[in-house]
């Protein structure tokens, strides 16, 4: 292998390591629609806490692009694991996250996605999911 050769790899290396986390972090190209909840929210809320799901919340990384699950479970259907679905309860689930004991799944969910939501962002997050498992 030559010197120029050598180089021209290690450049092309650099470029795939330094490609790679910025790939991972990546939005996904499609989510599905907010539907008004049954629960109160105002459609606001909902839109924010759909952002935030497939943002800064990175809720979207366990359970999908369109929320039907992946490693995480599907929350678009009306089976929840860990309580009756209602607002408050996903809001709780969000806030205290899941632990291995507690995961029926032996996955784990940190509080708040392991992320620094405040108290209204998983409010709004809640609200998103909800409207997603309670289509009127």
């Amino acid at each position: 292998m030559t010197q120029w050769t050598r180089f021209g790899a290690v450049i092309a290396l650099a470029a795939v390591i330094h490609a790679a986390p910025v790939a991972a972090q990546a939005k996904p190209a499609a989510k599905p629609a907010a539907k008004p909840a049954a629960g109160g929210a105002a459609g606001g809320e909902i839109a924010l806490g759909d952002s935030l799901f497939h943002g800064a919340g990175n809720c979207y990384a366990c359970h999908g692009a369109k929320a039907e699950g992946a490693i995480g479970p599907n929350l678009t259907d009306a089976e929840w694991i860990h309580s009756k679905g209602s607002q408050t309860e996903i809001a709780a689930q969000i806030t205290h996250g899941v632990t291995k004991e507690q995961s029926k799944s032996g996955i784990v969910m940190p509080p708040k996605g392991g992320g620094t939501l405040t108290d209204d962002q998983v409010k709004a997050i809640a609200a998103y999911v909800y409207s997603l498992s309670h289509k009127s």
